[in-house]
């Protein structure tokens, strides 16, 4: 039976990709382009990542930039509202993205079964 007051230990790696100085792909950028092709909207979008729409626009222009071809379409406002959506390109990079998340898990679980032998427990 698990205490709900002890901390849960657990591995999180964290992949970013990066161009000089510049991360094109990390956890981030991922996790709005999820949210993009879930809602369509980049606004929507900003809002569940509790970021500006600004940030999330500049975030978009950093990956499209970065890529041979956009990862993001946005579609400009009107009557019919904007939107945003992933292209094929763009669920692609997030797909392969995804896939290299979990073999790096896979990849890491025996010297993680070690070192976590090695932390300390939680206090009872």
């Amino acid at each position: 039976m698990s205490d709900p007051d002890k901390p849960k230990i657990i591995l999180r790696p964290r992949i970013r990709i990066l161009r000089g100085r510049e991360i094109v792909m990390g956890p981030g950028k991922a996790e709005l382009l999820a949210h993009i092709e879930e809602t369509r909207s980049l606004s929507e979008s900003a809002r569940r990542m509790k970021m500006s729409y600004m940030k999330a626009w500049l975030l978009v222009q950093t990956m499209n930039r970065n890529y041979s071809k956009p990862l993001v379409q946005a579609e400009r406002g009107g009557r019919a509202g904007g939107g945003a959506r992933l292209t094929a390109h763009g669920r692609r990079v997030l797909a392969s993205y995804r896939e290299m998340e979990v073999l790096s898990l896979a990849a890491i679980q025996a010297p993680w079964k070690k070192l976590r032998r090695m932390l300390k427990p939680s206090s009872a």
